[in-house]
């Protein structure tokens, strides 16, 4: 059977609007930078902890949901993802303080590193298997358009009302997903019950946080970076090691020792730090350069972001007809042409240029993220599905974290160096672009080596 149920279409449009709204969140406060700065007389440094803090925490949560999506039932994870949300958002549009602010996004993240998971739990399990790349598309171009949508939205949002506006918006649509979510999602029985790995993911934690710190401080502080970074590999070795020995493990060990997933996953992981990476730095090298205000910062990502993320399903559909060799290959090769391009030439290029080229780039990224995950999840056996779901949704939010985190290090650099604001940004912003052409010939290289190296995967009957 082929059919999907109206109430499994219904379960999955809830989801996704409760994930959209979270990855939407995400990016939209990056253009508010200033105007926060200004109204809770606040360093640039703690600020820009809505958007890193965010990404990181939804980052743990998500490396929990492999045990989460086994423990308890779908609807149960949804209704407390939802509440999580409604939470994070009341306290972010009524925050006094700073503090507070920062509080009500961490809540809110929570809620999106369960939201995302569940969403592709819905798409594995209750969609065939022969609809996957057109669903897994469609979750693509949500996951992808929501970020680069933020800075447009939060820039709207903060140039014609307020940056709270934000929050009472999708506070709104929030409560949508609620409302449908708790007509049509349905549990399932669950599996034995199982203990969490607090244990390895104590490890996985600090590998993250001190990966994340090490990373940021390069700029300022080498001798901190270099500890903070010895002590991120300490942490991964801690937490390999543990996953081999022990029998409550937080991801099957198993998923590791498959090298096409493996392959699939490092895919993943680079488009999804190049996107948004370039949501990132894109806003920061027109305002600063170009000297656009914010709202067109936000704007010049909008036909990109539209016309990529429309893309998406077409290019499921694609990937449904025709396998993954040919969707895979070209989405690489625009995303390596649109980096090259950017890294070249941008100090060159208009407002318009850049958009052009950022529409390239989407249009790769988007023929291969979802079709990327769908591959994989096919080279996953059903006892795998949910530490599979739960791994490349963790590496996907860490991917957009750690990405912004080296693209600001890089721009801070040649900005000491350089002495001026608008050099150090135009120099740090071509190296960054360099940086990210390099993670896509990696990427590049990983689809050539599964087209040819006769890599095969178990298809599940």
């Amino acid at each position: 059977m082929n059919n999907v149920t109206q109430k499994t279409k219904f379960s999955l449009i809830a989801v996704e609007i409760l994930t959209f709204v979270g990855i939407l969140v995400e990016t939209s406060m990056n253009v508010t930078f200033p105007t926060l700065m200004q109204n809770f007389k606040e360093p640039l440094g703690n600020v820009q902890w809505l958007t890193t803090g965010y990404l990181l925490m939804v980052t743990l949560v998500m490396g929990s949901t492999s045990y989460l999506l086994k423990r308890f039932k779908r609807r149960q994870l949804f209704l407390f993802s939802a509440i999580l949300s409604i939470i994070g958002e009341l306290l972010c549009l009524a925050a006094p303080t700073f503090s507070i602010l920062l509080i009500g996004r961490l809540i809110q993240a929570s809620g999106t590193g369960i939201s995302t998971p569940l969403m592709f739990s819905v798409i594995f399990s209750e969609i065939p298997m022969a609809k996957w790349g057109r669903y897994t598309g469609i979750a693509a171009m949500l996951i992808s358009l929501a970020p680069a949508l933020g800075p447009t939205f939060g820039g709207v949002m903060n140039h014609y009302f307020s940056w709270r506006a934000i929050f009472s918006t999708s506070l709104s649509l929030i409560l949508v997903a609620l409302i449908i979510g708790l007509v049509a999602l349905e549990n399932r029985p669950l599996r034995a019950k199982i203990k969490f790995d607090c244990s390895g993911f104590l490890a996985l934690t600090l590998f993250l946080i001190f990966l994340e710190f090490g990373v940021q401080q390069l700029s300022n502080h080498l001798g901190l970076a270099i500890l903070l970074l010895l002590l991120s590999l300490i942490s991964m070795y801690l937490f390999i090691r543990h996953e081999q020995q022990s029998k409550n493990v937080l991801f099957n060990p198993g998923l590791f020792k498959n090298k096409y997933l493996m392959f699939r996953l490092t895919n993943y992981f680079i488009l999804q730090m190049i996107n948004i990476s370039l949501s990132f730095v894109i806003p920061i090298f027109v305002e600063n350069v170009l000297l656009v205000n914010s709202l067109i910062a936000g704007l010049i990502l909008l036909p990109g972001s539209l016309l990529g993320s429309l893309s998406a399903p077409f290019a499921g559909k694609w990937y449904d007809r025709v396998g993954p060799k040919r969707p895979l290959l070209v989405s690489n090769w625009l995303v390596v042409g649109g980096m090259l391009l950017f890294a070249s030439f941008i100090s060159k290029f208009s407002v318009m240029i850049i958009g052009l080229v950022f529409v390239i780039t989407r249009l790769g990224f988007n023929t291969g993220f979802g079709n990327t995950m769908s591959d994989a999840s096919k080279a996953t056996p059903p006892s795998l599905k949910s530490d599979q779901n739960s791994l490349f949704s963790m590496s996907q939010q860490y991917a957009g974290s750690i990405g912004t985190a080296m693209i600001s290090m890089i721009i801070s650099l040649q900005e000491k160096s350089s002495g001026s604001v608008h050099a150090g940004i135009t120099s740090g912003s071509q190296l960054g672009f360099v940086l990210l052409m390099i993670f896509g010939i990696i990427a590049l290289i990983c689809t050539i080596t599964l087209n040819k190296g006769g890599m095969q995967h178990e298809v599940e009957k």
